[in-house]
């Protein structure tokens, strides 16, 4: 189920967006992150591998995927559902499923059949200045790919936009993506490399470095490169950790930032993959972030324009 050489890893294809760049835009989620972000959003999208999810709630109790499973991993009663050790992903038990409860997350697309999936949306783009917008997971994983995908969709007067992480090869990005993109949105997350270890599983030098590189060569190319930072409660939502970040895009003549407000959704996602939930004495994290903390956040960047 790997994916071929001219294939991506991609688990989700949303139409219709409104939350991923200007305009009405197609979100292509890629599988796969070089990141672990404890509190990551899409879950679903870290691991560069398909996995079968199990939604409890989506259930009906009929028992068909029980049956077709050849290695006997569905377990009644068995928490998550999915005895995992055993799976093989061979995805019977997704086929099977008359209530989607089991799903299939990351199918291996051409570019040709990831293209059939984006063509029904282009007359929306042209209509509201929308277009396509690389997510993940992250796409700088696929830089082949992704790359034809772009050059795609400039042909045809679409635009273009990468979500990244800001961990990639700049050499790779600046030749496959960064021509063909007419917007880059740039994650910061933490800005001491400690904190960024412990909290994402790398430290951040190089995405520090490649953020400071595109800062002046989006600039001088006339392109959008806009910072965003995910407020995580007790984590990213810190003075030291806002107030850092602000110097340091201070210092880079930035005067825009993407505040992106926490929201619990990414619990259940955990739990339908099989995986267990961090911070499980942190009460705050399993809720929606007040909006009083939101106002609180947006005080550290003062003169910036926050959307």
């Amino acid at each position: 189920m790997a994916p071929r050489k001219d294939q991506a890893l991609v688990f989700e294809v949303k139409g219709n967006s409104l939350d991923d760049g200007p305009g009405i835009r197609t979100v292509v989620f890629f599988k796969g992150c070089p990141l672990s972000c404890t509190w990551c959003h899409n879950p679903e999208s870290k691991k560069a591998v398909p996995e079968i999810r199990f939604d409890r709630e989506k259930c009906i109790g009929c028992g068909s995927c029980v049956g077709v499973c050849p290695e006997h991993a569905l377990v009644r009663g068995r928490p998550g559902f999915i005895d995992r050790g055993r799976c093989t992903l061979c995805a019977a038990c997704t086929e099977e499923c008359p209530s989607t409860a089991l799903s299939l997350v990351g199918t291996p697309l051409s570019l040709e059949g990831l293209v059939r999936k984006i063509e029904p949306d282009i007359p929306f783009f042209a209509a509201s200045g929308g277009g396509i917008t690389l997510s993940g997971g992250e796409p700088t994983l696929w830089l082949d790919f992704a790359s034809e995908l772009l050059r795609w969709a400039k042909a045809r007067g679409i635009g273009t936009l990468v979500e990244t992480c800001g961990l990639f090869p700049l050499q790779r990005f600046m030749e496959c993506l960064y021509p063909h993109t007419d917007a880059v949105y740039f994650d910061l997350k933490l800005f001491d490399a400690r904190e960024h270890e412990k909290h994402c599983g790398v430290e951040n030098g190089r995405i520090l470095e490649n953020f400071a590189f595109l800062s002046r060569r989006c600039a001088a190319d006339g392109k959008v490169l806009l910072p965003r930072v995910p407020l995580v409660p007790g984590i990213t939502a810190t003075k030291a950790n806002l107030s850092a970040i602000a110097r340091f895009l201070t210092g880079l003549g930035a005067t825009r930032v993407d505040l992106l407000p926490y929201n619990p959704l990414w619990l259940s996602k955990m739990e339908s993959l099989g995986n267990g939930i961090p911070f499980e004495g942190r009460g705050e994290l399993k809720e929606w972030m007040p909006l009083s903390l939101v106002e609180e956040c947006k005080g550290f960047f003062p003169g910036f324009d926050l959307g």
